[in-house]
């Protein structure tokens, strides 16, 4: 009884000390060691061994990843360094138009994740663009704060089929797919979660200029709006700008495109079989690209990479300590029953799929974090109930991204530090776009798989 009261109240503790703006490593460390005291852990074990090198331990997971997240922050700094980053989006706007700013702000951060720009990057080189799309269609701070995480932090990172994402690479490296597992499923699925989100977010966006709420400027925008560049010769032409990130997403279709057409070689196997070394070495590749192409990249690179790479730090210390909390979570009494109890559940295999990954994700209020513990301690019992690697790959990935992005998620308290919001302002939006929408998204690929199994 101790032990369970002790869970709650570490993932409660987790939960307010990030809302506080606590570090997250300072938050997870306290709460494990709640977790572990009462828990009758001896506190080696916790701090020394599950923590950081257990099968979900912090260490374990940033040694396995750090090539990844180092290449996807490298790629990412030279975009937004080379302005082909903003290149893509100024293009975007001139095509579609300000008053489409929403939708403009969804196709460009789906597009800078889908070829491999890291989350953090994409949100802020969209911020200083966003001001002028704000200002120019009176559009809420709040609003198109929810659409850069509907295009950066939904069906881009779980659904599409492909995409370099940590969250597909996961699943790929656990499971022995390769990043186009499930592939029709969740391409169905990113549909459902682009169109329901975007639909959503203009219905608001009416709806409060009925109410006369518009686009209010804070002393952060101008300085800001200076960053995006302007819209006049100084950014790169649009089809410069596209092409790095056309690169890595060819690089990655390449192997299964050839592998369809029964071409066979030796580099096509290993890019099938190392989703980690592929989609990293095709980031590397997208970055090459863009040191070839634009010179202002060539005349600071050393100093650009090691940004870069600066970059990559932060984002997997944050993940890394968000699994270590779940790799001390999953030694508990509590959470074995807790798993016991899923999968005695009397509900169809795929179903326990979705509520499991979907909960560990809540708990971790991380898709990657949730994921990576999934896969390590209840993939392998799905597996034997008979469901398919493939198939199981991307229904674990959609339900991931569901209940991820509750209020203690880093990626949301990330986005709402830097364009000035609060919770209580912008979260309600956030919530639907992020969680509601996805999780809707991924019953009906549920709901599909099972009447075609």
């Amino acid at each position: 009884m101790l032990g369970n009261l002790g869970l709650l109240v570490g993932l409660a503790l987790l939960i307010v000390l990030a809302l506080r703006g606590w570090n997250i490593l300072l938050a997870v460390l306290l709460a494990i060691l709640v977790i572990g005291l009462t828990n009758g852990m001896a506190l080696q074990e916790v701090f020394l061994q599950h923590f950081p090198f257990g099968p979900s331990g912090a260490f374990s997971f940033a040694g396995n990843f750090l090539l990844l997240f180092l290449c996807g922050a490298l790629f990412g700094r030279i975009m937004a360094a080379s302005q082909a980053a903003q290149g893509v989006a100024m293009a975007i706007t001139q095509w579609l138009g300000a008053k489409r700013a929403l939708l403009i702000a969804m196709l460009v951060c789906a597009l800078l994740t889908y070829g491999g720009v890291v989350v953090f990057v994409v949100i802020f080189t969209m911020y200083p663009i966003g001001v002028t799309l704000m200002k120019e269609a009176n559009i809420p701070r709040r609003l198109y704060a929810a659409a850069i995480a509907l295009g950066a932090g939904t069906f881009t990172m779980t659904a599409l089929p492909g995409t370099p994402s940590i969250h597909n690479v996961i699943a790929a490296n656990s499971l022995g797919t390769d990043l186009f597992a499930g592939g029709w499923y969740g391409v169905l699925a990113g549909v459902l979660m682009a169109g329901l989100g975007i639909w959503y977010l203009q219905r608001q966006w009416h709806l409060a200029l009925a109410n006369g709420e518009g686009y209010v400027a804070t002393p952060k925008d101008e300085q800001m709006a200076a960053m995006a560049g302007g819209s006049g010769g100084n950014l790169p032409g649009w089809g410069r700008s596209i092409f790095p990130v056309l690169v890595v997403l060819s690089l990655i279709v390449l192997p299964r495109l050839l592998m369809q057409f029964s071409i066979e070689a030796g580099w096509i196997n290993f890019a099938l079989t190392q989703p980690i070394l592929w989609a990293s070495f095709a980031l590397l590749m997208g970055a090459g690209v863009c040191y070839l192409l634009f010179p202002p990249v060539r005349k600071d690179f050393i100093r650009t990479a090691g940004q870069g790479a600066d970059d990559a730090l932060l984002p997997l210390i944050n993940t890394a300590a968000v699994i270590g909390f779940g790799g001390v979570v999953i030694q508990t009494t509590g959470f074995h029953a807790f798993a016991e109890w899923l999968l005695a559940l009397e509900l169809p295999a795929l179903v326990s799929v979705f509520i499991s990954a979907n909960l560990i994700s809540g708990i971790t209020a991380s898709a990657s974090g949730g994921l990576q513990i999934f896969m390590s301690s209840l993939a392998p019992a799905y597996i034997e109930l008979g469901v398919s690697p493939e198939l199981l790959h991307r229904i674990a990935n959609l339900a991931a991204g569901g209940l991820d992005s509750l209020p203690h998620s880093g990626a949301v308290i990330a986005l709402f530090t830097l364009m000035g919001l609060t919770h209580k302002e912008a979260y309600r939006d956030i919530f639907v776009v992020t969680v509601l929408v996805p999780m809707l998204a991924a019953l009906v690929v549920v709901a599909v798989a099972m009447m075609l199994a």
